[in-house]
This record gives structure tokens, sequence and C-alpha cells, in this order.
């Protein structure tokens, strides 16, 4: 029998070769993700896909697909893990180098019911991790993740016989082909494909010419030391570098693709970052005429122009503000029959015609190169500013420890909760409303938000402003309201960026 991982190893000695590591901090609220070494090591991967394959046969399945992210690691944590599976009695079906979609598309076209994806995303190198699922299109929130953490981490596995390993060949191939299959194009369009030398340069490239664009590479070879940043389109810096290949090749917009391809960032033609909240507003605007009475669902670090919206509001559509977080937003499109889900982050959720309800990057491509094929006379610029104005903060994620980071943001909810209470204002201004479905976002009488949460994956809190009124006004936001709110914290620490 497989023993009860410990949390107390330590590198290059003979018991962290002999006894699994796995500290329990690594399991998160929808995904798993530890620093490979000093949290996890090679055994405690294989106990954990003992554990996961034990949760997967409570629910009454066993077939699972893996796939891996390219970094030095990854595959043979992969390998590790299907050790475990195996010996859970699981039968796996490895599709080799993958995005995070390219395992979900996995799902429905191997007949799996399950899914567990190696990877850190975005995450530095260091980072491990693995996203999970067991009823696709959905992937695992923190009642499963609870239940997997309880398994792991109290040894309570079930091996089993008749586990198997089957490598599968052509995947990639059928996926590419199914998101091409979106959008074919009748407009010449010039696009950046972006990837920041991360697993997605295998893959989108390709995959973009066949939806009938011409492409021009960066940074698509692949490269996991990242030699020039992390593959976020969140990140400024990446965004930055899209820009000036926009304006450098004339292109038409850039699409940058995180680490496993769940995500996707838009630069547009005039050189200009346009937030995921932004673009899933322009898509929803371009969809409702087509989709009358649609249900759309946002993260509450989006922008709140969906609530005033005319064009939604002109065709009876709703929108639904629900946590952060790609399992959450997942989830909750498919318990509505939402017709599709934004995140801030780049995650969109395109379901019916558009998609099977999964985050995918390449899905959100077409249905933007679609966009734009629907609107023959008119930019990607033009469609960002027919937009009604609002002023929102870059993602800022000051650091706090996962032990520390929810406790934090328990006292700052109470803190707005008894404002808004006493009737307090906020720059003078009333508050309309205090959202608490995830963290606290406090809305003011004039529209303008402010957001307050703990990070999901990482030792962070979020912290995300918007105005109605100017971009000095959001500036103000941050550093006269929210950061000195979180200032009086010492278990805050410093700023990733500020706006």
């Amino acid at each position: 029998m497989f023993a009860k991982p410990r949390t107390d190893l330590v590198p290059n000695t003979a018991a962290y070769e002999n006894e699994a590591l796995v500290k329990a901090t690594g399991f998160r609220e929808y995904d798993a993700r530890w620093l490979f070494g000093p949290d996890i090591n090679l055994l405690g991967i294989q106990a954990l896909g003992l554990g996961l394959g034990t949760y997967i046969h409570e629910l009454g399945q066993s077939k699972i697909v893996i796939g891996h992210d390219y970094r030095s690691y990854s595959l043979s944590i992969k390998q590790a893990l299907a050790l475990g599976l195996i010996a859970a009695g699981c039968e796996v079906l490895d599709i080799g180098l993958a995005l995070s979609p390219t395992a979900y598309f996995a799902q429905f076209d191997l007949d799996a019911p399950c899914v567990a994806m190696v990877t850190a995303s975005h995450n530095e190198n260091g980072w491990t991790g693995v996203k999970m699922g067991a009823q696709r299109p959905l992937t695992f929130g923190p009642d499963e993740m609870g239940r997997l953490k309880d398994i792991v981490t109290n040894g309570a596995f079930v091996e089993r016989d008749g586990g198997s390993l089957t490598r599968i060949d052509g995947v990639a191939e059928r996926f590419i082909a199914d998101a091409a299959s979106r959008v074919q194009v009748k407009r010449p369009l010039k696009v950046i494909a972006a990837c920041g030398n991360g697993t997605a340069g295998a893959f989108a490239p390709q995959a973009l010419r066949a939806m009938g664009v011409e492409v021009i590479e960066m940074d698509c070879d692949l490269d996991y030391s990242f030699p020039k940043y992390n593959p976020n389109p969140e990140d400024h810096v990446m965004l930055m570098a899209m820009a000036e290949a926009v304006r450098t090749h004339g292109a038409d917009l850039a699409f940058g693709f995180d680490g496993d391809g769940d995500r996707c960032g838009v630069v547009d033609d005039e050189g200009e970052e346009i937030y995921a909240d932004k673009i899933g507003l322009m898509l929803a605007r371009d969809l409702a005429p087509l989709n009358p009475g649609a249900t759309f669902i946002v993260d509450v670090k989006s922008t709140g122009l969906y609530a005033t919206d005319p064009v939604l509001a002109a065709n009876g559509c709703t929108t639904v503000y629900w946590k952060t977080g790609h399992s959450y937003i997942k989830r909750k499109t498919a318990e509505l029959k939402a017709l599709a889900g934004f995140e801030k982050s780049g995650h969109f959720f395109l379901a019916g015609d558009l998609g099977r309800g999964y985050d995918c990057g390449l899905t959100a491509a077409a249905a933007i190169l679609a966009m734009l094929d629907r609107n023959p006379g008119h930019k990607l610029s033009d469609l960002k500013k027919a937009l009604p104005v609002a002023f929102t903060s870059l993602t800022m994620s000051p650091h706090c420890g996962d032990e520390v980071k929810y406790g934090v943001v328990e006292a700052i909810v109470s803190e707005y909760q008894d404002l808004a209470a006493a009737g307090g204002e906020i720059l003078g201004r009333k508050i309309k409303d205090v959202i608490t479905v995830n963290g606290v976002r406090v809305a003011l009488d004039d529209g303008s938000w402010v957001l307050v949460r703990a990070s999901s994956n990482k030792p962070e809190i979020v912290v995300v402003v918007e105005s109605t009124q100017s971009a000095d006004d959001m500036r103000a936001l941050f550093h006269q309201e929210v950061k000195p709110r979180l200032a009086k914290r010492p278990e805050v620490g410093a700023y990733n960026q500020e706006v």
C-alpha cells in the first residue's frame, strides 16, 4: 500500500527519494499547484495520481485523459501522475504535449469523462500543477478539490487492478481542426500570434492560419526557460510586446496565449490592449442581436458596463456577475445554459454553436475573428470605441501568504460591509452595492467600483478598480482608497504593479 504523504521532507536526503512529499497548501480552490521540489516531489505526484484515481472511482468513473505542457519537468510529472492513476485502476489515455483546451477537447473526442492536465499555466518556472475534471466540460471546484485533498493528505488511497496506459496520437490535429471550424474569415486580416515561447507556439499559428488569416509568429518557438517573459497575456510586459509587434507589422490585431493555451489576450490595430472583460462585452454586443434573450456570465473583476449596456438591454440579454476562477465561471455558464462566460484574466467560455463550454484561447480567437468578419467596415479599434467609457485598472496582486490571505480578505469584507451599513462614502460617492460572492466588490452610485479578493492559485491578494469618470479618478480609487486599507495589514507585501 502507498504510505500517507509527508509534509516535512527536505530535498537531497534519502527520505526525500523514498517517501512522498505533498504540502496541503497546493490544493487550491479549483486546481492544484506546487513549487516542484520544496512543496512536492515525484513520489508526491504519484500519490496525487493515486488519490485522483481513488476519487474518480468514487464518482463512478475510470477513464481519464492526461497531457502536459512544455516545461523541463512536466513530462516527468505527468509520468509520475500516470503511475498513480494506473495503480488506482484507471484507464489512462495520454495525448502527449498539449494545451489545456486540447485535453478538454480530448474528453469529447475520446469519450473520456475525466481529465488531468499537467500545467502551471503562466506561473514562473519552478511551479507545477494539475487541472482536473470528471464531468466534461467542467473542472473541479472547491468541493471536489476538498475531497481530493482529504484522500491524498490522509493517505486514504484505494489501489485496484486493471489500470492501463495508452498513448493516443492525432488529438492535437483534430483539436486544431475543431477550433478552426468555428470561423472561415472572408476579409483580409493580418494577425500576430504571440505565445511567449510557451506551449501554444506549437499549435496556435497553425490553427489561426486554418481560420483564414495571415499570421505573423511572435515568440512561437518552444523554450521552457521563457527567455523574454512568462507567457501571460494579462501581464503588461507581454501586452506591450504585442502592441509593438502590431505597429511594426501593420497588423489588424494580436492574439496572446498563455502557457497552457486556455486564455487569450488581445491588442487592437492601434496597438492598444483590450482587456478580456471589454473584449467579452464587444462579443456580447455583437452576439446579442443574433441570440436575443441570451445570458452572459462574467467574473467580479470584470467591467460594470455589462449591467448598463444599451445593446444588451435592447436585446433582452442578462448578465450575471460571479466568482472569479475558470472553474466557477465555466460551471455557472453550464448551470445557467448561458451563451458565453467571460473572465477578465482572459478565459472565454463559449457554448452552443460557438464552442463546447470549456475555456480555450483558440476558440476565443475564432469568436473575435467571426465578430470582425460580421463587421467588414470596422476595425477592432472601432468596435472598442463604440463601447461606453470606463477606466479600468490592471489586475494588481500584492503578495500575501496562502495561510493568511483569506483572513485578510475577510477583514476587508467586514470593513466595507460596515461602511455601507453606516451610509459611508468612498471619494464622495455613496456605496450602492456590496457583492461578496468572491471577496468584496463595492459598487458606487456613479457605476465605479473597487474589488479586493484572494487569489485562488498564488499567495496574493487581487485588487481591481474601475472608474466611470476618468483615469485619474481610477488611480485615486486605488491610491486613496484600497491601497491604504491594505497597507494597514503587515501580512500584505509588495505589489506586482500599480496604476
